[in-house]
């Protein structure tokens, strides 16, 4: 079972227009997540990844006035990414290839099929990998394109900001073994 408690789950969303050098950089922290992992040390390439993300759990991290939060995430539930409509965001991975690093470690593309805003797509992902008693721990970095999830980047101020189409998402993801599940998930 993936801890969301203990692991860290990041957007990064950069500004650009005619003030965009001026406009604000939003660091956006994914605070409900949840999912399970399944895995053989000895067959990366059969591993499986469910995960899931509640939309509206999205909240800004950056050290900002309360009304500037308030308006960047009302914008961002209600103008971008519509939770009313689209509650769940989810990544389901079913291929997998690996590179052991050696004692535990592993470099690994999970290519698996996200879906954003109603819209299904196949995203892959790179991570690093270790794997430790009962618990793994995978971190890494990946890019997404708004408009390939059909959502519209918002526009600030007229026009004269506004936030780029590609946001950069970093991860560092702890899960540990179940108990009630079979040897090799966690």
């Amino acid at each position: 079972m993936i801890e969301a408690k203990t692991s860290s789950f990041v957007v990064r969303a950069f500004s650009s227009g005619l003030l965009g050098a001026f406009g604000h950089d939003p660091t956006i922290g994914i605070q409900d997540f949840h999912g399970d992992v399944e895995f053989d040390p000895d067959a990366m390439a059969s591993a499986r990844l469910r995960m899931s993300v509640a939309s509206s759990s999205l909240q800004v991290l950056d050290d900002i006035s309360e009304s500037d939060r308030a308006e960047i995430q009302r914008r961002m539930y209600y103008d971008v990414l519509e939770v009313n409509r689209f509650p769940e965001i989810a990544y389901r991975c079913s291929r997998v290839s690996a590179n052991s690093g050696g004692a535990g470690r592993y470099w690994v593309a999970l290519n698996g099929d996200l879906t954003l805003h109603g819209v299904n797509r196949s995203h892959l992902v790179s991570a690093r990998l270790m794997l430790s008693g009962e618990s793994l721990r995978a971190s890494g970095e990946f890019v997404l394109r708004q408009k390939d999830y059909e959502i519209r980047p918002p526009i600030i101020a007229g026009g004269v900001v506004s936030i780029k189409d590609e946001l950069k998402f970093s991860f560092d993801v702890v899960a540990r073994k179940d108990g009630s599940t079979s040897e090799g998930s966690v």
